[in-house]
């Protein structure tokens, strides 16, 4: 079951409550969480709500993913699916399916506990091979670090990613 309706809702205002002066940037996101559309569905456009992980290691370094479909280079992250039953659930499989870290690999940040750090807006081209129309992702990203002193090895997901760094 993916997040619901409410759970998005919930999450985007509390990230609103420390940053107000965001809200006019995010009236897309607002507009289809106040729709009958489902937030989370690829299919729900002008766009629809992902989730990213903002990965750190103990240097600071964060981790960013070249996306082979878009060609843009962003921290790990995608699509909602459905046994997704929360926002971080989502940041962090989309996070392991793409470098091939552990959920024991990450650490929720003390500072946000949870709570996103970042709601991006980032358009995406029309993909004709897969039938879809430009759209927007919606972005909600989540801060971890990584728990070990070394950073693990990295295996990226061919089919998606193109590159790490």
């Amino acid at each position: 079951m993916s997040p619901s309706r409410a759970h998005i809702r919930a999450t985007v205002e509390a990230y609103l409550s420390r940053h107000a002066e965001e809200r006019d940037t995010l009236d897309g996101l607002l507009a289809v969480l106040d729709s009958t559309e489902e937030p989370s569905s690829r299919g729900t456009l002008p766009g629809h709500v992902t989730c990213s992980a903002v990965v750190i290691d103990r240097q600071g370094r964060v981790l960013h993913i070249s996306h082979r479909v878009t060609g843009l280079t962003l921290c790990p992250g995608g699509h909602i699916e459905a046994g997704d039953r929360t926002l971080l659930a989502a940041a962090v499989r989309e996070a392991c399916e793409e470098t091939g870290l552990r959920p024991g690999d990450l650490s929720l940040t003390p500072q946000f506990l949870g709570e996103p750090i970042d709601v991006d807006v980032h358009g995406i081209d029309a993909n004709p091979a897969k039938g879809e129309a430009a759209h927007e992702h919606f972005d909600i990203r989540f801060a971890f670090y990584l728990t070990a002193e070394q950073p693990p090895e990295l295996t990226l997901q061919d089919e998606e990613v193109a590159g790490a760094r």
